[in-house]
């Protein structure tokens, strides 16, 4: 929803509630839907605090999605500039393969794992960080998934893992490390805060349409901060997000323009 509000064309493809997807539709985002009739959808709870954050979820059809996922790929790539994934993959190998035909075709990927600790001890992960053009983390993940206690020796490792990396920082704002650049970095906008909840995809979805557009990787980032910032304005993740004009002008770009950029 807010790369849409961005203007990009948007498709998700996951396991939906009829809630979700119609909520979605209103916001012309497509959806391809792969909950089976009557198959119970995930739910989580957020336990936010001023200091931390948990979640507790049933996982319902998102137990099989991950092999539904891969199973429509291997039959048909979807029809994008860009496939932003979100989820914490199973079968590591699978997805390196899919992330290396979608760049065959000149598709540009990237990943939010999300906090996942098995994830660095499973085979492959570091072929599939490479396979990616971007990958976005916050600094406990930075270092999570470089084994690192401080994020000087995090921001090091990631220089040979993924080709950019994009750590999002909370009130500090992001960063964005690319192999062989000076780090570029963009402050957060002040904002009353209520609850983080999908600040860091909503952070994604503004970093990526500005990406898709063709803007400069430091607007993207701006982009980025500026969505994620405006969305925590709110409980949950949807509410607060800007509409499509406050959304441009916050961003300082032309206002959006719909269905131009996928």
């Amino acid at each position: 929803m807010a790369a849409a509000r961005l203007g990009a064309e948007v498709e998700v493809i996951s396991a939906l509630p009829e809630g979700a997807a119609a909520r979605l539709a209103m916001e012309r985002v497509e959806v391809r839907n792969l909950r089976k009739a009557g198959e119970p959808h995930a739910l989580s709870v957020a336990l936010s605090t001023r200091h931390d954050r948990a979640f507790v979820t049933f996982d319902g059809a998102n137990a099989g999605l991950e092999a539904r996922l891969l199973a429509r790929f291997s039959r048909r790539l979807p029809r994008a500039r860009h496939v932003h994934v979100a989820m914490g993959p199973r079968d590591l190998q699978a997805w390196a393969a899919v992330l290396a035909r979608l760049r065959a075709r000149g598709v540009t990927t990237s990943w939010d794992f999300g906090w996942h600790d098995e994830l660095p001890r499973r085979r492959g992960f570091r072929t599939l960080l490479g396979a990616l053009d971007w990958v976005f983390v916050n600094e406990a993940e930075a270092r999570l998934y470089t084994a690192a206690r401080t994020m000087t020796v995090a921001v090091a490792r990631w220089r040979g893992l993924a080709r950019n990396i994009v750590v999002k920082r909370g009130p500090l704002g992001a960063i964005v490390l690319g192999a062989g650049a000076a780090p570029l970095r963009a402050p957060a906008p002040r904002v009353t805060v209520v609850d983080t909840t999908g600040a860091g995809d909503a952070f994604n979805g503004g970093f990526l349409a500005a990406l898709v557009r063709g803007a400069l990787v430091a607007d993207c980032l701006r982009a980025g901060v500026v969505l994620g910032s405006l969305s925590t304005r709110a409980a949950g993740g949807l509410d607060a997000l800007p509409p499509a004009e406050e959304a441009a002008a916050a961003c300082r770009w032309p206002s959006a323009t719909r269905g131009a950029h996928r």
